[in-house]
């Protein structure tokens, strides 16, 4: 209801222009800048999974072209977090968690067959302000996306994997590999549906947290600039104890900014 409140308010959106912004929102490593702010809410957390969590995720993406045939996509994300009840007697903890930085080098043009890639480093920045929220490491490794735009579609795969490198000697070493699978389609109305997973393996507890993601996103118009507003539905298939059981929800709102 809210989406079709917000699309009566903009119907100076022009069809195409909103369709193809649309399909570059489906694409990590598209040349455009844009600034989602994503609003992550999830339960059952922890041993007696009386747990909640609420997140906000600041993810702003920054091309920068390097030359005639290369960019360099700047992907951030970084977590403001409130929780309370994680694990027993640990009360409520609210403040920045842990920031990941992705760099992609990536050509401009597809190749012959029509895939989108882009490779380069991915590193996880100790910013989290509460123990609790923090993993209290520095880490790096290598992260890599691959992606195909056929018509309204949009499929493909965006992975990492982290290890630390240094940081508090008191706290786990970490392992980890995200991958992330993605199917979208976009109409021409620039309404985009979109179905995912963002898979995360600890390879020192040998253990998948499994969280699966379903929902709608539509962009419009407010004065001239062009954002988009979307809901998607969660649901956590997999993981251990201290991760959330059941289902969340999650709202995204994204400013863009075309060239």
């Amino acid at each position: 209801m809210a989406a079709a409140v917000l699309i009566g308010l903009a119907p100076s959106v022009h069809a195409e222009d909103s369709e193809e912004l649309a399909k570059k929102l489906s694409n990590p490593v598209a040349a455009l800048v844009s600034v989602p702010f994503q609003f992550n809410y999830d339960r059952g957390i922890g041993p007696a999974r009386d747990g909640e969590r609420w997140t906000m995720n600041f993810q702003p993406v920054v091309p920068v072209s390097l030359s005639e045939d290369w960019n360099l996509i700047s992907r951030t994300i970084v977590p403001v977090t409130y929780q309370s009840s994680i694990t027993p007697g640990s009360g409520s903890q609210a403040g920045l968690g842990d920031t990941v930085q992705s760099l992609f080098f990536s050509p401009k043009a597809p190749t012959a067959s029509g895939l989108i890639w882009g490779v380069g480093p991915a590193l996880s920045l100790p910013t989290g302000t509460e123990n609790q929220l923090s993993g209290r490491k520095w880490g790096l490794g290598p992260t890599a996306v691959g992606l195909i735009q056929h018509g309204p579609w949009t499929y493909g795969a965006l992975g990492n994997h982290i290890w630390s490198v240094a940081g508090d000697n008191g706290r786990p070493a970490v392992s980890s590999t995200f991958i992330q699978p993605f199917l979208s389609y976009t109409t021409p109305t620039a309404w985009t549906y979109t179905l995912n997973t963002e898979a995360t393996y600890d390879w020192r507890q040998s253990q998948w947290t499994v969280p699966i993601h379903a929902g709608a996103s539509k962009l419009v118009k407010i004065g001239e600039r062009p954002v988009s507003f979307g809901l998607f539905a969660t649901y956590w298939a997999q993981g251990p104890k201290s991760a959330p059981h059941g289902w969340g929800g999650r709202a995204v709102v994204t400013l863009l900014f075309p060239k």
